[in-house]
């Protein structure tokens, strides 16, 4: 994993080596191990390297045998094996033994639909000097960012891997995006393709962009969306052997590395999947990684330390403590975007304690997205069932209403505070879902924003995504919003910043594409059946991990915020 960088200047004026070093100066963190640079006429390319995959001569920018192509790459292609021996019949020779060459003669023979073409997770661009044209892309689902700008100054188009590298260009304005802090404030994240500053995008993730030399930018190019389907019953053996393999492939094609590698093991099951998948495929030890908490309501070590006995992985353990003053730096210079997510700080802990030892851990990331984990998706489901049985829209008001009555009772189990529930009941799935994922909405939204950011309300836009999805069932829909919003936007940036702080790489086997894709067709009495999320998963886990674990209520990855602050 790695930081990229780079420019491409108006009307031809030659780009600048010293401006390039700023913006990948600012990304050193992402790539301790060395810095390279490519310019040629008005443009520049930048790249800050991790060394993860041939040490030695995995250098970038890397260009072609010509050398008018050039490309700086972020991030791992796992198929790159597979795509190499193929190029290799077709007549390309290789200088090196790293993923990034198959990048440039990839390239060479298809062109833009590169990207279609990789597993894995990457943000990448290409230089093409024939074409004068410059290639960015991102991986499908959203691991590895890529920031970009028209609007610095002589720079007719920047990007980078993360904000800060292109707040060093002059002409570009720090100026905030007003609808953006309405956003956060709902969202607890910005939602790509927006960021917090006027003038700066997200490149959604499963897109691509082309510039042309004279600055000229084509439309962003949607190469992939994930296709949920509501799914057909078929015999459910042979398909949880089908997914097994998959599984265990994924995990497999993450275990390439020159470097240490290990894995992240909570406790829950997501990432006891990973452990349990490695232990088969790795050669030697693993290598796993907890934090605890000194409250007990959200230390889950007993249950990551089942899975350690179960596979005797060398196993490395830390309590995270209230004195979290630490790691509060780290966070404000990763987290350029205003970020909301507390799981932020156990999760910049345990990369922090993850790489004294390793430079690559596999994470469970994913998983709930892709197979229906989250309890929200239940509550959604029933919800969505229960207007079935409300008498027209009258009924539904007179839930809203009831619901509007009713007492809050925070304190109480939670089967007793309904006020959310009979509320959301007036309202379709996407307005009520708009409700759950959100912390300030509506009038409470307006009233913290001040006069010069009110005027815009969010909920139009995240109701509107669940038209396009209105043909699936309910899960479905709910899976598919959150596929294109909360998992880039939050899960994932989350994942990327807190390791790259300590230039830890992270890998997520249950983002495979080919896992996703199949999880996206699966009928949803699979995914979820009666209390039971992730049910498909969980039943092919059964050999692997204990019931214990597999079918205890989910924690989640979060941290005793209000306990400590007593």
């Amino acid at each position: 994993m790695c930081g990229i960088a780079g420019y491409l200047n108006r009307g031809g004026r030659p780009a600048e080596l010293a401006w390039l070093r700023r913006m990948t100066d600012r990304l050193e963190h992402r790539g301790p191990d060395g810095a390279g640079a490519y310019l040629d006429g008005p443009v520049a390319l930048g790249h800050r390297r991790l060394s993860i995959i041939d040490v030695a001569g995995g250098h970038q920018p890397l260009g072609n045998e010509d050398g008018r192509i050039q490309v700086v790459f972020n991030g791992e292609i796992y198929n790159y094996l597979d795509l190499w021996a193929d190029l290799e019949k077709r007549g390309h020779r290789f200088r090196t033994r790293c993923d990034t060459e198959v990048l440039v003669h990839l390239y060479e023979e298809v062109g833009e639909r590169l990207p279609e073409y990789l597993n894995g997770m990457f943000a990448f661009a290409i230089w093409d000097g024939r074409k004068q044209e410059l290639f960015v892309a991102r991986d499908r689902l959203g691991k590895k960012p890529v920031y970009y700008t028209e609007a610095a100054g002589d720079c007719a188009f920047a990007f980078a891997s993360e904000l800060k590298a292109l707040l060093v260009l002059e002409g570009l304005e720090r100026r905030v995006r007003r609808e953006s802090v309405a956003e956060f404030l709902a969202f607890s994240y910005v939602p790509e393709p927006e960021t917090i500053l006027e003038g700066v995008k997200k490149l959604p993730a499963g897109s691509s962009l082309t510039v042309r030399a004279d600055g000229t930018l084509a439309p962003t190019r949607r190469y992939w969306q994930l296709g949920f389907e509501a799914g057909e019953d078929r015999p459910l053996g042979p398909a949880m052997e089908e997914l097994d393999a998959l599984a265990r492939d994924a995990v497999e094609r993450r275990l390439m590395s020159d470097v240490p590698l290990g894995a992240f093991l909570s406790g829950g099951v997501d990432s006891s999947a990973v452990v349990a998948y490695m232990s088969e495929c790795a050669r030697g030890e693993v290598k796993t990684f907890s934090i605890g908490f000194d409250v007990a309501a959200f230390d889950e070590t007993e249950y990551a330390r089942q899975i350690v006995e179960r596979y005797g992985t060398d196993h490395y353990e830390r309590v995270v403590t209230p004195e979290i003053g630490e790691i509060l730096p780290a966070f404000v210079a990763q987290f350029d975007e205003p970020f909301g997510d507390a799981s932020a700080i156990p999760t910049l802990y345990l990369s922090q304690m993850t790489r004294e030892r390793v430079t690559v851990a596999l994470s469970g990331d994913g998983a709930d997205e892709v197979f229906g984990g989250y309890r929200r998706y239940r509550f959604g489901v029933a919800e969505e069932q229960a207007r079935g049985y409300l008498p027209g829209r009258w009924g539904r008001a007179l839930a809203g209403k009831m619901g509007d009555l009713y007492p809050k009772f925070d304190y109480l189990p939670r089967v007793f505070r309904a006020k959310t529930t009979l509320q959301n009941l007036a309202l379709d799935l996407g307005g009520s879902y708009y409700t759950t994922m959100t912390v300030f909405r509506d009038a409470g939204l307006r009233a913290v924003l001040g006069p010069e950011y009110r005027g815009h309300d969010p909920r139009p836009g995240y109701e509107a995504r669940f038209e396009r999805f209105a043909h699936l069932p309910p899960l479905k829909q709910l899976q598919a919003v959150d596929v294109e919003t909360y998992l880039p936007g939050d899960i994932l940036v989350k994942a990327d910043r807190a390791t790259m702080a300590f230039s830890l790489e992270s890998r997520s086997p249950w983002l495979d594409y080919r896992v996703a894709e199949m999880a996206a067709k699966m009928p949803s009495s699979w995914l979820l059946k009666g209390l039971q999320g992730k049910w498909v998963f969980k039943k092919m886990l059964e050999p692997r991990v204990p019931a214990e674990i597999l079918y205890r209520p989910k924690m989640g990855f979060s941290v005793p915020l209000a306990e400590w602050f007593r």
